[in-house]
């Protein structure tokens, strides 16, 4: 069975159990909303066309929820003007879950359960960015979402922090056997430790003498002597 209704100046066709997005509708999560205004209802081959409504018939909806759907980015231009603007636009919408259609004498239901799940939260799960519920999580460890800011004018972003919490474990002791015995040094070990170390940079340039400022300054110039004649 399935009617068709007229709500925010559009025509919808609709059946118990679809997933319907509308204008913005009034009322929280969960709320119950009926739509009066049905057109046609519909089972199999018989039809029934309202003039121009169908008297008696209504649509029963659950509420989810009320939300901005995708933006939409409107660009106007004017050549050889140096003209151009862009701006954007995110209509406000409702989502509902079709419980019930009744009309002409007819009534068919949807026996299934409304999940009131909205849209970002799923968004996340997919991500995989959700925090899951108490339930869910193992024991000592827990989920912190950590906000981070990006900037003047724009949101921030949600990230899921893991922070997992567990008692310290005491180090094993080592066998005694395994402290008595040395410890081998392979040859290229002791042939470097025997071999005398070379100096640093650092040793290097402390041990050269340093110049005083005059001395930097004007340095003495040692001159050969004139070469005698003959």
């Amino acid at each position: 069975m399935y009617a068709v209704i007229k709500t925010g100046g559009k025509q919808y066709r609709v059946k118990p159990g679809d997933v319907l997005v509308v204008e913005k509708l009034a009322g929280e999560p969960g709320a119950a909303v009926a739509f009066d205004h049905v057109l046609m209802v519909g089972e199999g081959d018989a039809v029934t066309v309202g003039a121009p409504l169908v008297e008696g018939a209504t649509v029963s909806a659950t509420l989810i929820e009320t939300r901005r759907g995708e933006k939409v980015k409107i660009f106007k231009k004017i050549r050889r003007q140096g003209y151009r603007r862009t701006r954007g636009h995110r209509q406000t919408e409702s989502v509902v879950r079709v419980t019930a259609v009744a009309g002409a004498g007819q009534t068919e239901t949807w026996d299934g359960t409304v999940d009131l799940t909205p849209k970002s939260v799923l968004n996340l799960r997919a991500r995989n960015l959700a925090r899951p519920a108490a339930a869910e999580l193992p024991e000592g460890v827990d989920v912190e979402t950590v906000a981070e800011p990006q900037g003047k004018g724009k949101a921030a972003r949600v990230r899921a922090e893991v922070v997992e919490h567990a008692d310290a474990v005491a180090p094993e002791a080592a066998p005694a056997d395994a402290e008595a015995a040395p410890k081998k040094k392979s040859a290229k070990k002791a042939a470097a430790e025997a071999a005398p170390k070379a100096a640093t940079k650092t040793q290097a340039r402390d041990a050269t003498p340093k110049m005083s400022k005059a001395q930097v300054k004007s340095p003495a110039i040692r001159k050969s002597a004139p070469r005698g004649k003959g």
